[in-house]
């Protein structure tokens, strides 16, 4: 199962997110997403557990704990969207 983690302190590396879950079952991916350009956090990061029971019980357990002075939301990770091309040309001048 693939879980979304936001609100992570942007302290928070993807071993750290790796720890935070590890304690539920096995964790097979951590990932804390960081900008293009300045390679920070974004605060926010995915999780993969291959055991659904125990992804789900992470998220019960999880969601709004107080990890390094915040709480975190854990979800159940949506699909993503295809947003298509992002860039909208028109006759008009810019």
């Amino acid at each position: 199962m693939n879980i979304y983690v936001s609100n992570l302190s942007f302290k928070v590396e993807d071993e750290d997110l790796r720890e935070f879950f590890k304690p539920y079952g096995e964790v097979t991916s951590a990932k804390v997403i960081l900008d293009k350009f300045t390679q920070k956090s974004r605060g926010f990061g995915f999780v993969e557990m291959p055991d659904d029971a125990a992804a789900q019980k992470a998220i019960k357990e999880l969601n709004g704990a107080l990890v390094e002075d915040r709480n975190i939301s854990v979800t159940v990770a949506r699909p993503r969207e295809d947003r298509g091309n992002k860039r909208s040309f028109s006759n008009s001048r810019w």
